[in-house]
């Protein structure tokens, strides 16, 4: 294996491997943050930490037991603890749901409303069902909540917020028939975990300020259980490879490497890193995200956003020479949102037939291949030196009147 290959590969085991599930919060977030910092630093650029305020949340033990039977069962992250014996009241719709006395029972949602994750209360990208669904659930006050995991298998866990005060836990599909089939049957439900403040941070690696600047951008942290290896360690890997291989890059324009912290939670990271450089939005070139890409299994894929026709057809240009590439559709869900919706140019680089895997214990390292990752740092290499000479409204699609 080439020795950058080898380099790239070893930044992902450390991160998915070495120290594992990287919850905002946690320890291994914290260990997480420091080797991302200590290899910007042995690169010799600039580093800057943005710690700030988040909620940590430790999990000791799930049991649950229906009509004195056990029932395997566990805490959704960010869950309140409790010990609650009550009836179960099954849920398969909204109109089920708005109908349904509450107070004191636990819920177990199935069908259409365990169909998708339910966003967490402050997610920017929350739909008017999730609010509906939410209001309902803070207004009828159940003792707690049971679902089997999202329809869609795009995630483990029905909920992952911190704010939700409702205890929930995970139920699996194997087990729901048989719940469905003890309507009002008893149940008892414990969950010993715990919510504390603590803080996490962004983590910034900077060539020396030339005026205008590129970003390039990845987020380290997982949910709660998981390796996140596609989800996203081999993108934080990659972030540290490209910031190794352009520290030196003879460029009009600085670039910035950012390691984006909390995007599983809320775009938390976003926010701060937005709050304290939020006056650079407009001397941003174009912001390059990575999010879900180098698994074995899927194809690399690029989106553009907030772009020129001349941005798009360059870039265009330059993937056509990586016949692994493919283009997709805008998709929303991470940190390329926050510089888009603010007008600043962006590419985002993700994975095609990956997302199964996301938020799962099966997100592990080796479902990695150098060979997809480098593929990434090569095209993403090429369009940053392409751009030498580029302006802003070069970038930038034209202002209408």
């Amino acid at each position: 294996m080439p020795a950058e290959e080898t380099r790239v590969m070893s930044y992902i085991e450390n991160l998915c491997v070495e120290i594992g599930p990287r919850l905002i919060g946690s320890p291994a977030n914290q260990a997480a943050a420091d080797f991302i910092r200590d290899t910007f630093r042995a690169t010799g650029l600039e580093v800057e930490e943005q710690p700030y305020p988040c909620t940590a949340w430790e999990h000791t033990a799930t049991l649950l037991e229906v009509d004195d039977e056990p029932v395997p069962a566990i805490a959704n992250a960010f869950s309140l603890p409790c010990e609650v014996t009550a009836p179960l009241v099954a849920l398969g719709t909204e109109a089920e749901l708005e109908q349904a006395e509450l107070t004191g029972r636990i819920a177990l949602f199935y069908g259409a409303l365990a169909n998708h994750q339910l966003s967490a209360k402050s997610w920017f990208l929350k739909s008017e069902y999730d609010d509906r669904i939410i209001n309902f659930l803070e207004t009828k006050k159940p003792a707690a909540l049971l679902a089997p995991p999202a329809s869609s298998m795009d995630y483990e866990q029905f909920t992952e917020d911190w704010e939700l005060e409702i205890p929930a836990a995970t139920v699996p599909r194997e087990a729901l028939n048989a719940l469905l089939r003890k309507p009002g049957a008893r149940a008892h439900l414990r969950i010993q975990a715990r919510r504390s403040p603590a803080t996490a941070r962004n983590i910034l690696a900077r060539t020396p300020a030339r005026g205008i600047k590129l970003v390039i951008c990845a987020h380290f942290d997982t949910f709660y259980g998981t390796p996140g290896a596609g989800d996203n360690g081999a993108s934080a890997g990659a972030l540290l490879a490209l910031a190794e291989r352009l520290k030196d890059a003879d460029l009009p324009f600085q670039l910035e490497f950012v390691a984006f912290n909390g995007e599983e939670a809320l775009p938390m990271g976003d926010d701060e890193y937005m709050r304290r450089g939020g006056d650079d939005l407009g001397r941003i070139l174009l912001a390059i995200n990575m999010d879900g890409m180098g698994t074995l299994s899927g194809t690399n894929s690029i989106a553009i956003y907030s772009a020129s026709e001349d941005l798009r057809a360059h870039v265009d240009g330059l993937v056509k020479g990586y016949t692994g590439m493919v283009w997709v559709e805008p998709w929303p869900e991470s940190n390329h949102s926050s510089f888009a919706m603010r007008g600043v140019p962006a590419l985002a680089f993700g994975g095609v037939n990956t997302r199964h895997l996301a938020h799962t214990p099966q997100d592990t390292f080796e479902t990695i291949g150098a060979g997809k990752v480098i593929e990434v740092v090569n095209i993403i290499s090429d369009i940053v030196k392409s751009l030498a000479g580029k302006s802003l409204n070069w970038t930038r699609p034209p202002q209408s009147d």
